[in-house]
């Protein structure tokens, strides 16, 4: 009989108690037991069983589960009898940051508190006992949103101290979602002063703590070293290019076949391949995302983004839709299918987002959203070249959702604008466009350091997006591309015998050059000319009097279209 598939388990007790749908991930807490590093970071996407295993490994090794063996009877970890002795022997604080929103500082820090509160009135028994000296307890029993930053930094390496004398063995300390704050603290403008809170906090609970037996930290993002981990030169460090753990976060393919199989959905195998493989650890491929596949299942087999529409998307949505024309590009590259390449560092530099192009790359990957194709070490000093994909067809259609989003504040005219294109309608082309430029320009360029010249590149170059998105199902959408002051052509061939083909040219005003708007489409129409646009069409069979040919002239938020 099939197991009963729970949506949403992040604690280990009620998945086993209750017999839900349970893939094996116990061989974590063995090996990671074995490798005996001080502090192990592991990064993974949202949704790749981070928590759960974290609740897996609480539950394992603290005394508050001494005696609960039955939890783990029957899989990988029980086999070994030195395990079986270990369960349920360590004091362990364990503790989330994934609550932890807030847009700003003051508003991360009293959350912080409200955390550090809810520990410390956890192990109250032990606060009240004399293992306390006169310090630790006027500290640990304050424990407040007033206290200092300098208090709430100590709070973690005091309470290790204290469980250590009380149960005579040093403590496990357990931090999962560590780097969801500091996103939020980058997308609020308040990074300086939480990366300065956090960077002690770190090492107080860490690196200087002489209680801590082990620690075990998860995140979506590999935050640099020089940002909050600066003082933590015993941190082992598990990205998804990394060996370690690679079949422990996540789904294989051959664990998904078997689900699948055990569900009665075995017909189903290629479709989930096509739209929920794709993700990989190492050199372990084939990885699936579990909350999709769990999803997949709970709904019999029902096709959807799942996981894109589980979570906010914010900082990767706000870095591309104010990204340069160049990081708009290898979108549309993306989702036409094509791969991309470019040197990055896994290490997540937040400081440098808005500088550092690369950084959105890092980002993309380190959050699951693209999957390493190739990775190849060019040049005399060997740097790391990423050839990167989308990861799969879920993934796509999350970008295509985003893209939309970027003009929701301007969707009847965008969408009049799209009918307006179709139907050959330059009146009402004009009059939507500029309605829609008016609405979203400054969306696209609202980083630290805006420039001018910049505005309107990287306006129509989301807006090209946007066309690639909506018209998909009907046209194939290419670019030419050349370097130079705002040139952008766009190609759209249709799908359809019959239907029109369409040449768009993208010229920004240049007073120097030009008069009016009226003369930038003129130029723009006679460089379709000149550079013989339309022979590619023509090429394959689509007669000249079935291709559209438009100039769009750019002046700030004002267009014209002839």
């Amino acid at each position: 009989m099939a197991r009963t598939v729970g949506i949403g388990h992040q604690n280990f007790e009620q998945l086993i108690t209750n017999h839900n749908f349970y893939i094996d991930k116990t061989e974590f807490i063995r090996e990671w037991w074995e490798n005996q590093d001080v502090v192990t970071l592991i990064t993974r996407p949202r949704r790749f069983g981070k928590t759960l295993a974290m609740s897996m490994v609480e539950q394992f090794f603290s005394l508050k589960y001494a005696g609960r063996g039955d939890l783990f009877e029957g899989l990988a970890v029980w086999e070994e009898e030195k395990y079986r002795k270990l369960q349920g022997t360590y004091p362990v604080i364990a503790l989330s940051f994934a609550d932890v929103k807030e847009s700003s500082f003051s508003g991360i820090r009293e959350k912080i508190c409200r955390i550090l509160k809810k520990l410390c009135d956890d192990w109250d028994f032990v606060l009240q006992t004399d293992f306390l000296k006169e310090g630790e307890a006027e500290l640990l029993r304050n424990v407040s949103v007033e206290m200092t930053d300098a208090a709430a930094s100590y709070v973690l390496k005091v309470l290790s101290s204290c469980l250590e004398r009380y149960y005579g063995k040093k403590v496990i300390i357990l931090l999962d979602e560590y780097d969801t704050p500091m996103q939020e603290a980058w997308l609020s403008g308040c990074w300086d002063e939480a990366a300065g809170f956090f960077r002690s906090f770190f090492n107080a609970a860490f690196k200087t703590n002489p209680s801590m037996q082990r620690g075990l930290i998860t995140g979506i993002t590999r935050i640099s070293k020089e940002s909050i981990f600066s003082d933590l030169n015993n941190l082992e460090v598990i990205t998804t290019t990394s060996e370690k753990y690679a079949p422990y976060f996540g789904f294989t393919e051959q664990e998904v076949f078997k689900a699948l199989e055990e569900m009665g959905l075995g017909a189903e195998k290629q479709g989930v391949k096509s739209w929920y493989d794709g993700f990989a650890f190492g050199r372990l491929k084939d990885i699936y995302n579990p909350w999709s596949i769990t999803n997949f299942i709970n709904k019999n087999g029902e096709y959807n983004a799942y996981w894109a529409d589980s979570s906010s998307n914010g900082l990767v949505n706000s870095l591309i839709r104010r990204g340069s024309s160049n990081v708009k590009e290898m979108m549309e590259m993306l989702l036409n299918g094509k791969s991309i390449e470019v040197e990055l560092d896994e290490q997540i530099i937040f400081e440098q987002l808005d500088e550092d192009e690369n950084a959105i790359w890092s980002l993309l990957l380190a959050t699951g959203y693209l999957r390493v194709e190739e990775l190849e070490r060019r040049g005399r000093l060997l740097e790391k070249v990423y050839r990167l994909h989308l990861t799969n067809m879920e993934i796509e259609s999350m970008f295509s959702k985003m893209v939309q989003s970027w003009f929701k504040n301007s969707l009847p005219e965008y969408n009049g604008f799209i009918k307006a294109l179709l139907c050959d309608d330059k009146k009402a082309m004009n009059i939507y466009m500029n309605k829609v430029a008016l609405s979203t320009f400054s969306s696209f360029d609202v980083g630290k350091k805006p420039s001018e010249t910049a505005e309107p590149e990287r306006f129509y170059h989301g807006f090209v997006l946007g066309l690639l998105v909506e018209l998909k199902s009907r046209y194939i959408l290419t670019s030419n591309r050349e370097s130079g002051y705002g040139r952008y052509d766009v190609v759209l061939e249709p799908r359809k015998e019959g239907d029109a083909a369409m040449i768009l040219e993208f010229k920004v005003h240049d007073p120097e050059e030009e008069k009016s708007l009226a003369d930038t489409v003129k130029s723009a129409l006679a460089q379709i000319e000149e550079k013989r646009y339309a022979a590619m069409l023509e090429e394959k069979g689509i007669r000249p009097e079935y291709i559209r040919k438009y100039g769009f002239a750019f002046e700030g938020k004002k267009v014209l279209i002839g």
